[in-house]
Parts: C-alpha cells; sequence; structure tokens
C-alpha cells in the first residue's frame, strides 16, 4: 500500500517530523518489530541494538544506513502503544553538531489493522533535511519486513523521495 509522506514542521533551528502510516499487521506484530533488538536488525539495518524494556531503561544502537551509534533513555514504554527515547548522536562530520533528538511510536490497535504516527522532534534543520527523506525509506522497509517482503534498498528509494520532498531535502545552496 502507498503510504503517505511525511511532514516537516521548523522551529528556528530545530524541527519535528512526523509520519502517519497504517499497518495490515495486528498491533503486537507491529510492536515487536520496533522494541526488539531481532525486529530493528533488518528494516533499520541496527547491526547492534540493546533495549531494556521499561521506561528509564537504556537503548544503544548502531543503526542506519550511516551506522550512526546513538544512546539514550526511554522516556515512555507502554507496550503495545507507546515507545518513546532518546536518539542521542554525538558529533560527526554529516552532523557537526550532534543530534539530541525524541522518537515516538504511537500504535493505535484497529482489528487486524495498526495506525502508527511516528514522531521525530528536535531534529536539528540541517540533519531533518536528509532525514525525512530517509525515514520514510526506512518506514518502507518496515512495512516491506512486517509483510515478509524483500526490504528495498535504501539509496536508490532515497534519491526517489528526496524528489517527492523538494522543499526540505535538499540542502540550501550557499547565498540562499
Amino acid at each position: 500500500m502507498r503510504q503517505p509522506k511525511g511532514t516537516l514542521v521548523a522551529d528556528g533551528e530545530l524541527a519535528t517530523l512526523t509520519f502517519r502510516r497504517t499497518y495490515r499487521h495486528r498491533i503486537e506484530h507491529v510492536w515487536e518489530a520496533i522494541s526488539t533488538p531481532e525486529g530493528l536488525r533488518g528494516w533499520l539495518m541496527a547491526t547492534t541494538a540493546t533495549l531494556e524494556p521499561r521506561m528509564g531503561g537504556r537503548i544503544e544502537m548502531v543503526s542506519g544506513p550511516a551506522q550512526f551509534h546513538s544512546a539514550g533513555t526511554i522516556l515512555t514504554w507502554d507496550p503495545p502503544r507507546v515507545l518513546e527515547y532518546e536518539w542521542n548522536v554525538e558529533p560527526v562530520p554529516v552532523m557537526p553538531e550532534g543530534e539530541h533528538a525524541i522518537f515516538r511510536w504511537d500504535l493505535t490497535a484497529d482489528g487486524e489493522v495498526t495506525h502508527v504516527i511516528v514522531t521525530y522532534r528536535r531534529l536539528t534543520l540541517q540533519t531533518s533535511r536528509g532525514f525525512l527523506p530517509g525515514a520514510h525509506v526506512l518506514l518502507d522497509r518496515f512495512e516491506a519486513q512486517l509483510d515478509g517482503a524483500a526490504l528495498p534498498a535504501f539509496q536508490p528509494r532515497f534519491e526517489e523521495l528526496r524528489a517527492e520532498y523538494p522543499e526540505w531535502s535538499h540542502a540550501p545552496a550557499a547565498g540562499e
């Protein structure tokens, strides 16, 4: 099923990204894919993932196409409805200031269907430009994993989606 685009709301130098998705899977299946190391390995490309399944627990992973090392605290653990955690990344060349964002998953069951709102808050505006199409690709991979289908290759799908997010997915040229 073709899923809707995400939105970006800028607030100074920070941004909030929001994606609304519907998956034809039971909420427990969706929860497992976001809250276990096994679930994160495929769609999120997590080579390592540690989650202490409780509020205040530690979450740490190396994930995504760039294999960023992130660490933080689980802020909300309400299985199988809400998972919210810090996404802290130390400075790296593509994120010169690092990141100290909050990721949140809200799941709502509707029989055999799960409605999901994914919110990424407090991302730097610079990072959010590539993160918007990148997160879209990861959510496409998430859906494919839930469906038991082949996961789309990240980079080709990212390039396709950059064209769908023209106002945000390209860094401004010097002087803009």
